[in-house]
């Protein structure tokens, strides 16, 4: 069976769910049988986080992947890895409003204030949302087309936020080696992106005044020689 086969096979769609969630899974059980390390709320915590990262950077891959590979079937995968991203940024914002602020409103309020590291997350967590609201077919209807793409056009801005976040997260411990491993990852597919936009905008632009002139010039010289 070939790869694009494969991608349109009915089963395709319910195994890249259940793998999206078997992290969510495993946390879980972790969590049940106490297996979590010394600090499990800390763990949660970055474990939703890393994770949140990670989805965010296969969904922006996805396009990329799709042309690279002569497969647009990959696309059908998108929606569902965006929403993914979604889900485990709610659990990390979660596990941060419960484990360590005890769901304490205006102290979480005061805490996003005044640690930029968590006001950078939180922003990207807020521009995400709308993005989340509008992944559906009814949203791109009632938005158009044109709207509905400058909107989510806002996971750039979310991905160099969430990367910033992470970079201040692991500034603490000195830990900057996984912290350029995504930086690459990002900048590699924010770069792809911007080099095909720019492509893009040449291939439309009108050709140069007198262009034609000097084409037709060139024709009747060669024409004159023969």
């Amino acid at each position: 069976m070939s790869a694009a086969k494969a991608l349109l096979h009915p089963a395709a769609k319910p195994l890249v769910f259940v793998l999206s969630l078997l992290p969510f899974a495993w946390l879980f059980y972790a969590a049940a049988t106490q297996n979590l390390g010394a600090n499990p709320q800390e763990h949660l915590i970055r474990s939703t986080g890393d994770w949140t990262l990670r989805f965010l950077c296969l969904t922006l891959a996805v396009t990329p992947a799709r042309v690279v590979l002569k497969l647009p079937t990959l696309q059908r995968f998108r929606r569902m890895l965006g929403l993914f991203t979604y889900f485990y940024v709610v659990l990390h914002f979660l596990s941060y409003s419960w484990f360590d602020q005890g769901f304490d409103w205006p102290e979480i309020v005061k805490d996003i204030a005044k640690r930029p590291f968590i006001l950078v997350g939180f922003a990207a967590f807020l521009l995400l949302t709308p993005l989340a609201a509008t992944s559906f077919n009814r949203a791109v209807k009632a938005l158009g087309a044109k709207r509905w793409q400058a909107l989510h056009r806002l996971v750039y801005a979310i991905a160099l936020l969430g990367i910033l976040h992470f970079f201040w997260m692991r500034a603490g411990k000195n830990n900057f080696a996984e912290v350029a491993v995504y930086a690459a990852i990002l900048a590699v597919l924010l770069g792809w992106r911007v080099k095909e936009a720019l492509r893009k905008r040449a291939s439309r632009s009108p050709a140069p005044p007198g262009r034609d002139v000097r084409t037709a010039r060139s024709v009747a010289r060669q024409e004159s020689r023969v």
